[in-house]
């Protein structure tokens, strides 16, 4: 029997509101755009959907500036993780949001998916200063 093809979509991609780790509900999109401004508490990043991928291992990065680390004093690595997929109609966000200092956050930030270390998503966000 063959394999069902899985599907992986950015269902959107931008400015949300404010989310809440640990929440099952996800943000919601008030901005499409790739330009994010810096300031404190903009949540930014996408909406994956993945359809037919129910117990998939997903892993991720988020690559950012090069900022300092404030509790360890070093340049901040890249964010890394990875997210379980428990549905076969599957909707999850990656993204992130700023803090002080704000300024050392500006930059290219690029969010990258993978699937069995196989790029599933790559998305670019240029986040400037704040007017």
């Amino acid at each position: 029997m063959a394999k069902k093809k899985i599907e992986f979509k950015i269902q959107n991609y931008g400015i949300y509101t404010q989310w809440e780790r640990g929440s099952k509900a996800l943000p919601k999109i008030k901005k499409i755009t790739t330009l994010i401004p810096a300031a404190l508490d903009v949540e930014f990043g996408l909406i994956l959907q993945i359809k037919g991928g129910k117990g998939l291992c997903l892993d991720f990065e988020i690559i950012h500036p090069p900022f300092i680390d404030l509790k360890t004093g070093e340049i901040a690595p890249s964010f890394v993780g990875q997210h379980f997929v428990n549905g076969n109609d599957w909707r999850f966000f990656i993204g992130d949001t700023f803090w002080e200092p704000i300024e050392d956050k500006i930059g290219e930030w690029e969010i990258i998916v993978w699937n069995d270390k196989k790029e599933i998503v790559r998305k670019k966000f240029q986040v400037v200063e704040s007017e």
